[in-house]
Parts: C-alpha cells; structure tokens; sequence
C-alpha cells in the first residue's frame, strides 16, 4: 500500500474547476514530482492534501495517508500523523527569530521536549547558517537562507512525507542548485518527498516518478526518466 493515495481529487476555487480527478500514489521512501505549466493545479494539489483550510468545503474524492482517510480532516490533525507541508514562497514569520521560526514547524510534537531538542540539532547540524542566524529575525535572511529555513522548519516535527512546493521560486540559479542538492540529501536519506516544481529539468532529476498536470489533470505519469526522454514533455516542459 502506498503512503499517499490520492483518487479521483477534484477542487473548486468558487465556480472554477482547479482539479478535475486528480489520482497519485506516493510509496514510502520515494521521491515523486508534479510538473506543469502555471495554473495547472499543481499548488492546489498539495493545499489539498495537506488540509489547507479554505479547500475542505471545496474539495471532493479520496485521500488516503498511512491508511487513514484525510479529505476531512483540518491541517492540524493530517500534520500530527507525520505530514508536513512547505509551502510556496517560504512564508516564514519575518519578525521572529530563525529559532522561533524552527520551534514553529516542532509544534504537533511540542510536549516531546527531547525529541524536539534532537530535531533542532539535526536541522541547525544540516543548515549551519540558521544556527549561525539563529537569534536574528527570519526577515533579514536571503531568499536561499528563507528556504533552507522553510525546510527546516518543515523538518522539525520529523516527519514522515514531506510536501515541498516550488522550492526554487525566486531563487538565483547558484542557489537553486544549492536547494536541489538539499532535496536530494533528503532522498539519499529515504525520506518520502512529493515535490511542486516549475523547474521541471530539475525535478525529474531528483525524482523516481513524476506526473504531469495540464489544466488541472493529469495528463502523463511515469518513471521521472521516462518522462525527461518524452518528445511532448521535453517540447512543453523542458525547453528542448
């Protein structure tokens, strides 16, 4: 079984259809990719999964995580069984310190005062510049050092799957390569991943499998390989 089925997934934004039967497996220990143009849903996706508060009335089908449906379920009850969500454009608190930013992403697990203690030497033992900057405000942190604090953060409550949407966004090349190399760290280690990126060259080269989303469906799925090699895709997504 997988550690993330999603079947049939259909999302309204008012009158707009922004899903239209969206079905991904993720199995665990995997890295899978979400490719497509703006607007194809792919932001949506995760919103969707991770129980963003606005979709839960707008959202229909079957989503299954560690084998408890979780369609229904509010953000706060789908993080406490081991998701966590980074989202598009980092949106870290920018008035409170980098620490205080971690101890955020900590808080399903805030009454294990050890294991929390253990993630933020393992999140400061990974990105050595928080710990660096770890009493100034997130604020004052470039675009690279916000990210690595977005993962950071999202690490923090040791999660089982990791969502991580568009974590190049904004980003110099340099620092886009910077990230990439995070995110494949993180695959080496065997944590599952079900990645949004527009930099689709990028993705399918971290990824084992990947879909591709047009107008909100899915409209190609298969080894990342694969897909990097499809005439179509190459033509539409990867600027060959």
């Amino acid at each position: 079984m997988a550690l993330l089925e999603v079947r049939d997934l259909r999302v309204w934004y008012g009158a707009a259809r922004a899903l239209d039967g969206v079905s991904i497996d993720v199995a665990e220990g995997e890295v899978v990719a979400v490719i497509g143009s703006n607007g194809a849903g792919k932001s949506t996706t995760l919103k969707a999964v991770s129980g963003v508060p606005e979709l839960l009335r707008r959202t229909e089908g079957r989503i299954t995580f560690a084998g408890q449906r979780i369609e229904r379920r509010p953000a706060h009850r789908i993080a406490a069984l081991g998701m966590a969500h980074v989202p598009e454009g980092r949106r870290v608190f920018a008035s409170s310190t980098v620490e205080e930013n971690l101890l955020l992403g900590a808080y399903p697990r805030r009454r294990e005062r050890a294991v929390v203690a253990g993630a933020l030497d393992e999140v400061y033992g990974r990105f050595p510049v928080l710990r660096d900057r770890r009493h100034r405000p997130a604020g004052y942190l470039s675009g690279g050092e916000q990210q690595m604090l977005a993962i950071g953060r999202g690490l923090m409550a040791k999660p089982r799957f990791l969502l991580l949407d568009e974590p190049s966004l904004g980003l110099a090349p340099l620092l886009v390569a910077e990230v990439f190399g995070i995110v494949a760290g993180l695959a080496a280690e065997g944590t599952t991943i079900l990645l949004v990126e527009q930099l689709a060259h990028q993705a399918l080269r971290v990824a084992t499998r990947a879909y591709v989303l047009e107008a909100g469906a899915v409209t190609a799925h298969g080894r990342a390989e694969d897909l990097a090699k499809d005439p179509h895709i190459r033509a539409a997504y990867l600027g060959a």
